[in-house]
């Protein structure tokens, strides 16, 4: 099936959340992967935690994550309500908050500290987030780490046909409009609101994985099997056209990019080549070599 010369990717499956666990005390999340084992299918992409929506009462101790390394990879928090805020040992700080993003390559290691924003906190709300890892390749791995603060007002919004929905480019480019964020391999990364009824046709380059994440409603991509609230749609490599569906009020997240055919290596917050990789950034950690937060 064809839309003008674009393939259809096909559907490889739907998946649910693979587990449900807390990151620290403030962070409540459903894992889509790597939990549900979909290495090969979504690189360069590692991770996928869902948080939230949850409400929770105020404190005047900020709940959240305190002091952690990482080394390999990029995380990547898109927050739609709540406030976080984030510190690192590179110097950077800020606090995102509903439409922001926050993009820190960690490469070869830096720490940081995650925790609900101090009026956030005191006052009490929903947080309602979406954090992703994003693989780096072997040649950037151990490159100097940095750090980008996306703000909602830099994030094109561009509005469908017929007014049924909008896609908010955070990465890559739709229908000529780029997003703001740099990034070390291709990505797409579109934040997509549909209303019932409404649809998204996204052209995707040729062999990229890709996939869509309904945080909200139902949803199809090429093909009748919809996908419902915190279920991930898997394409196939080959094609390079998706056509999304919503039967409801629905939001978004459409994932793609160019696959990174590397080995993967893991333990805990680090990502790299090989297990001998992996000793080396834990000693580097232990050493201080990473740096450490006051």
């Amino acid at each position: 099936m064809t839309t003008g010369t674009a393939l259809m990717k096909d559907v490889i499956g739907i998946y649910r959340p693979g587990s449900t666990h807390m990151v620290g005390d403030g962070f409540p999340v459903r894992n889509l992967f790597p939990s549900n084992e979909l290495d090969r299918e979504v690189s360069p992409f590692l991770m996928l935690d869902y948080a939230g929506p949850q409400y929770f009462t105020p404190t005047a101790h900020p709940r959240g994550v305190g002091e952690h390394p990482h080394r390999g990879f990029e995380t990547v928090t898109i927050v739609y309500a709540g406030m976080v805020a984030h510190r690192d040992s590179a110097g950077n700080a800020g606090v995102i908050g509903p439409g922001d993003v926050q993009w820190m390559t960690a490469a070869s290691g830096i720490v940081h500290e995650e925790f609900h924003e101090k009026e956030f906190a005191k006052n009490g709300g929903t947080l309602h987030a979406i954090q992703l890892w994003v693989n780096l390749p072997k040649t950037s791995k151990m490159s100097a780490p940095s750090y980008q603060t996306i703000l909602n007002t830099a994030i094109p919004a561009i509005e469908l046909e017929g007014g049924l929905g909008r896609v908010r480019v955070i990465a890559g480019s739709f229908q000529g409009r780029n997003g703001p964020a740099r990034t070390v391999t291709p990505i797409e990364l579109y934040d997509l609101h549909l209303r019932a009824g409404g649809a998204a046709s996204v052209d995707l380059p040729e062999g990229h994985n890709a996939s869509s994440f309904v945080m909200q409603g139902r949803a199809s991509g090429n093909g009748p099997d919809a996908a419902g609230e915190a279920e991930l749609i898997v394409y196939g490599r080959s094609g390079s056209h998706v056509t999304i569906e919503a039967s409801e009020d629905s939001r978004i997240l459409v994932l793609a990019g160019r696959p990174i055919e590397e080995p993967i290596a893991r333990y805990g917050p680090f990502v790299m080549n090989t297990q001998a990789e992996l000793v080396q950034a834990v000693n580097d950690y232990r050493a201080g070599k990473m740096g450490h937060l006051r």
